[in-house]
């Protein structure tokens, strides 16, 4: 081989190389601009379906923490977004299972994403494959919050039976004192009766709340014209409004019906009017009203009293609750009254709500599903006997 030729080769090579070494510097630069992510890890066959029937919120993570599989309950509920897990405290938890294989459980407290809420959940943590980690997360929250509620009407039902019970027991050392004094002996033995009348009250309450609580379905449910109702809880109330010079308007719509239970019915609107008297000044008017809207069947009751600060509102439907107890316990209140106003509307498929104004009163609305002509005549043949008279 002569120079010239070699020299030529020579400057093959070189160009050779150089472009190889271009074509690999550009690879490179591309890499990273687009790293290549390893391929997808092989899930078995049927986890998905699995992870979508459990009652958990399912996930598993692969060794680069990513979310290679869960179920539609874990997006919904906001643990995951696109491949990631939402939470650090999951995420901490995954690690501490791969590092030392150990199946772990905890309770955290973690906050909605969606609402900021905090959401109090029980997770599982476990390793499965090769270097996967599987978490099954349970909600706690609606049951934590019904812990709660329970706990706290145990210590507020031992705190309204203590106040009754230790007042008859103070009267009845008082009437052992006073025994040479007739005044004295009656005038306590009334106010045990006023204590006694309160307790009963108050217990058969509990009770009443309890069986709404606990009833699926209502027993006794058949049509109810709701202008009945009203007639019926405005003339039980009346001594009451007479004893505050208060006078009861009522206005009904006599087309309006239900279907429901009429004792219940009448005891939610007669708690409605009696809440009304007795947070009213002497000498005002409530006001109870029959009608339709949004094609619901409604009940209003409207008072002149001084209104519902907005800060209440939303807990005066709570067992016990009483914004002014003082005010309450001087009007006889129990604190149960509009709870169990709630529990009776919710059993109807309905709802209570109020509107209130300080100054101005207060409007509490019962809106309740509204019998159609059609439904109504169904229901009278369906609950009428043989010989022709409604059941």
């Amino acid at each position: 081989m002569d120079a010239t030729t070699a020299a030529i080769l020579g400057g093959c090579v070189g160009i050779a190389l150089g472009g190889l070494s271009a074509i690999s510097l550009r690879l490179s630069e591309r890499e990273q601009r687009h790293p290549i992510l390893p391929p997808a890890p092989v899930i078995p066959d049927g986890a998905s379906a699995i992870l979508s029937v459990l009652s958990s919120s399912a996930l598993v993570l692969d060794a680069s923490e990513r979310v290679v599989n869960n179920s539609p309950t874990a997006v919904a509920d906001g643990f995951v977004a696109g491949d990631r897990l939402v939470h650090p405290a999951l995420l901490d938890l995954s690690r501490a299972v791969r590092r030392d294989g150990v199946i772990r459980e905890q309770e955290l407290t973690l906050h909605r994403p969606q609402t900021g809420q905090p959401a109090f959940v029980s997770v599982r943590a476990a390793p499965i494959l090769d270097a996967h980690v599987l978490l099954l997360i349970d909600d706690r929250t609606q049951a934590r919050r019904v812990e709660e509620v329970r706990r706290d009407f145990v210590v507020n039902v031992s705190h309204e039976l203590k106040t009754p019970v230790g007042g008859l027991s103070l009267l009845a050392e008082a009437i052992i004192d006073a025994k040479g004094d007739p005044e004295a002996t009656e005038r306590f033995a009334l106010r045990m009766q006023l204590e006694a009348a309160r307790l009963g009250k108050l217990i058969k309450e509990i009770v009443d709340l309890s069986k709404l609580q606990s009833a699926a379905v209502l027993e006794a449910a058949e049509p109810v014209r709701l202008a009945d109702v009203v007639a019926e809880a405005v003339e039980v109330s009346q001594i009451e409004a007479g004893a505050k010079d208060i006078a009861i308007t009522e206005r009904s719509n006599p087309d309006v019906w239900v279907f429901g239970d009429f004792g219940l019915l009448v005891t939610a609107v007669r708690n409605l009017i009696g809440n009304a008297i007795a947070y009213s000044p002497p000498a005002t008017e409530v006001g109870v009203v029959v009608g339709l809207a949004d094609a619901e069947a409604t009940v209003t009751v409207t008072d002149r009293g001084r209104g519902i600060p907005p800060g209440e509102q939303e807990r005066i439907f709570e067992r016990f609750y009483r914004g002014d107890a003082a005010r309450s316990r001087s009007t006889g209140g129990t604190g149960l009254g509009l709870a169990i106003v709630k529990h009776i509307c919710a059993n109807h498929g309905g709802h209570v709500e109020v509107w209130s104004q300080q100054g101005q009163g207060s409007t509490f609305t019962i809106r309740l599903p509204v019998l159609e002509p059609g439904q109504l005549r169904a229901a009278t043949r369906h609950t009428t006997h043989p010989e022709g008279t409604a059941a």
